[in-house]
């Protein structure tokens, strides 16, 4: 028998006789269903955890493109605010502004608090005076009328409110709204509460449902009489071409304005907001990771226990010249094959729901009769999904190196196995 194992041949790595048996190990057979039963949650294991993780990665990116790209559809990049003086000298500033280079944009405006009132309810707002010709340029709002039109909204005293808005007040397109601003004319008796109707000339949905409930835009000259400030503005909001290159407009804006001013960018403004985001998203990603980590060590368990079951098998193969190599290389293949497959499978299962995540949304809310995605607590009207080729990548990488990394152990105990020590306790 010695003389056998000495004289072994040597085959190329991954012979077609290696997969052959790694094949048969596989399938399942009476005497090895407890470890059939072992692999097929190992592969249950795997599939659920990579999907899992691109569903959850991909929702999340989704969740910040869609918030990002509404909170900057709708609020400048960057805002400009006065120092040391008032902003009366907004129109010169904003046209400098306008012609730096990468500034698609910079809307003069002016905020103010109100409550908005109709005969049957009444909510606060926040009151933005704005330009036409800016409001038009703002297409998160011009290309989501839903009612009504901007045309001519200088030239008159008309407002465009958010849809939500509209259906708390029972309001349309040609109601009258009233607001309520608290500073309003000063008499002797006092500073009193300034109260005007205004005609909806528009109804906007932008889709986020802070916006659609909380914003009134109004006419800037109508906003500038309504709220005491007759020759200036609050700020200017600037608008860029890349959000993203913030860091390189500041200096730029800064010599533009020509004056003293305060800046504060989009990442100033919403820094909590993001910031939670990303480490949320950081916590799923470790948190899902170890759905993939158990279902790789379900791999080690069931390959330890296949090799134990086929310890005479082995060494039947070791006499009639198989290599240690040959041996490792066939638990390797059986093991990989569960992560592989595993992983491919549910690469596929994530893909397909992230692609159709909002029918299934609507599809489960409708079985259970319940709101699974409320716009109150989510902030957006729809379940987005953004699938990051870098991360989905990253995902099926990490979960193909740990099932290759838990077969390396027992593959490796298989060669070591003893064929004589096997054959006499067999």
């Amino acid at each position: 028998m010695d003389e056998t194992m000495t004289d072994t041949v040597q085959t190329a790595p991954f012979a077609p006789f290696e997969w052959m048996l790694s094949a048969r190990y596989l399938r399942a057979r009476r005497k090895e269903g407890f470890i059939s039963v072992i692999a097929g949650f190992s592969f249950l294991g795997i599939m659920l955890g990579v999907a899992t993780l691109i569903i959850v990665m991909a929702v999340m990116n989704g969740f910040r493109k869609e918030l990002l790209d509404k909170i900057l559809g709708l609020n400048g990049h960057i805002l400009v605010q006065p120092l040391e003086s008032p902003l009366t000298d907004w129109k010169d500033v904003a046209d400098r502004l306008s012609q730096v280079e990468g500034i698609r944009l910079a809307a003069p405006v002016v905020d103010g608090q109100a409550l908005a009132s109709s005969p049957w309810n009444a909510s606060g707002v926040l009151v933005r005076g704005i330009r036409s010709d800016d409001l038009n340029n703002l297409t998160s709002i011009a290309k989501n009328i839903k009612q009504g039109s901007l045309e001519g909204f200088d030239e008159g005293q008309g407002v465009a409110i958010g849809r939500r808005l509209a259906d708390q007040l029972s309001l349309h397109a040609g109601d009258s709204i009233t607001l309520v601003a608290p500073k309003g004319a000063v008499t002797p008796m006092g500073t009193t509460p300034r109260i005007k109707p205004y005609k909806i000339v528009a109804v906007f949905e932008i889709g986020m449902s802070e916006y659609d409930l909380g914003f009134v835009f109004m006419p800037l000259a109508e906003a500038q009489a309504y709220f005491n400030r007759s020759n200036d503005v609050t700020s200017i909001e600037v608008f860029t071409t890349n959000p993203d290159r913030i860091d390189a407009f500041r200096k730029a804006v800064t010599e533009a304005a020509g004056r003293p001013i305060f800046l504060v960018d989009w990442r100033q403004r919403n820094s909590t907001f993001f910031n939670a985001l990303q480490v949320e998203r950081n916590v799923m990603f470790l948190i899902l990771t170890m759905i993939v980590l158990v279902a790789a060590l379900n791999i080690v368990s069931g390959l330890i226990m296949l090799v134990k079951d086929k310890g005479s098998d082995i060494a039947i193969l070791r006499t009639m010249g198989a290599s240690q190599g040959s041996i490792m290389r066939i638990f390797l293949i059986t093991g990989a094959s569960i992560g592989v497959v595993g992983t491919l499978v549910g690469f596929c299962v994530g893909l397909v729901i992230c692609l159709n995540i909002e029918s299934i949304r609507q599809f489960l809310s409708w079985l259970t009769s319940t709101e699974l995605f409320s716009p109150e607590l989510y902030f957006l009207s729809k379940l987005p999904a953004e699938i990051d080729v870098g991360e989905t990548t990253a995902v099926v990488i990490m979960a193909l190196t740990l099932s290759f990394l838990a077969t390396l152990y027992p593959s490796w105990r298989a060669a070591r196995l003893d064929p004589v020590e096997a054959l006499r306790y067999e």
